[in-house]
């Protein structure tokens, strides 16, 4: 018989499932599909367990499994946990990840080796893991949820971009390799988003750079703490990314990229074909307050002779 399981019938596995669009997907996938089973994971067993009781009251069957997707171990682990309690991956949905943000200088090679073990090498680790489960029931979906950032990268976001950028670039590569097996890939490409990213963000830049100020990159540090507030007017929440996630779920054919974001589709094709490449940067520059640094540096150089 064909692969074709109604949505409620599905098992479908979402990390990153504690908070922001992971736990917005979760339910509204319990709240659209009456008895739907889902593996949901994440760091904090707190958060999960939370998400967990608002799906199971809903009517789904969930399993939460804590996973750190910088370990291979726990990530492999997650993977099997979820076949040995339902038999099956429908559906994955490798929404963890974080946004390391600072000058590509500055960040310390440990601080880029976690940001590609969680946005990239975890992903790749659960998707080969899971593989072999959905080419024996006859087919299923990957969806990795990357960026705008993932298509264009911007000043101090060197590492997610990067990170981003690779996944794309895994996806592209899977969808074609997988179809032989009626494995569908689709990547998401939200924009700003209303969740704790920006929080998170500065956070790792604080810990990489505990005093900007002494830094050739001072302008541009200012003008980042009101980078939220730039972006808020034009920032979708959770639960608008979740609803363009459904939709890649529940497509008979799905595309290969949804963006997310208002305008998302024109800005990706002004900033990628019709610009040219040095009005894009000197764009992004301003945004992001990089063109200050010129003039601060210029400043500092000449006051220390």
């Amino acid at each position: 018989m064909p692969y074709t399981p109604a949505l409620s019938e599905q098992v479908i596995l979402i990390t990153g499932a504690s908070t922001g669009i992971g736990a917005a997907l979760a339910r509204l996938l319990a709240v659209k599909a009456l008895g739907i089973r889902l593996v949901l994971a994440a760091r904090s067993q707190d958060k999960l367990e939370q998400v967990a009781n608002d799906c199971s009251k809903a009517g789904a069957d969930v399993l939460v499994v804590p996973t750190d997707m910088a370990n291979v171990e726990q990530v492999t682990a997650l993977a099997g946990s979820a076949i040995e309690r339902f038999g099956r991956v429908d559906s994955l949905v490798n929404n963890a990840g974080y946004g390391q943000m600072g000058p590509v200088e500055l960040i310390p090679i440990e601080a880029a080796t976690r940001q590609f073990q969680v946005n990239l090498l975890g992903t790749l680790a659960l998707i080969q893991a899971v593989i072999p489960t959905m080419r024996e029931q006859g087919g299923g979906r990957i969806i990795n949820i990357s960026s705008i950032g993932g298509r264009m990268a911007f000043p101090f976001g060197g590492l997610y971009s990067s990170s981003k950028f690779a996944l794309e670039g895994l996806s592209d590569a899977l969808r074609m390799e997988l179809d032989a097996f009626n494995i569908k890939v689709s990547v998401i490409e939200p924009g700003p988003v209303s969740t704790d990213f920006f929080d998170t963000a500065a956070q790792s830049v604080e810990q990489i750079v505990p005093d900007p100020q002494t830094t050739p990159y001072r302008a541009a540090f200012e003008n980042l703490k009101n980078l939220q507030n730039k972006t808020s007017s034009r920032a979708w929440t959770s639960e608008q990314v979740a609803e363009v996630i459904f939709r890649a779920l529940t497509a008979q054919h799905p595309n290969p990229r949804y963006i997310a974001a208002t305008g998302g589709n024109f800005l990706v094709f002004l900033m990628t074909k019709v610009l040219p490449t040095k009005a894009v940067d000197a764009f992004w520059q301003r945004f992001y307050g990089v063109d200050l640094v010129a003039k601060d540096w210029q400043k500092r150089t000449e006051n220390s002779d």
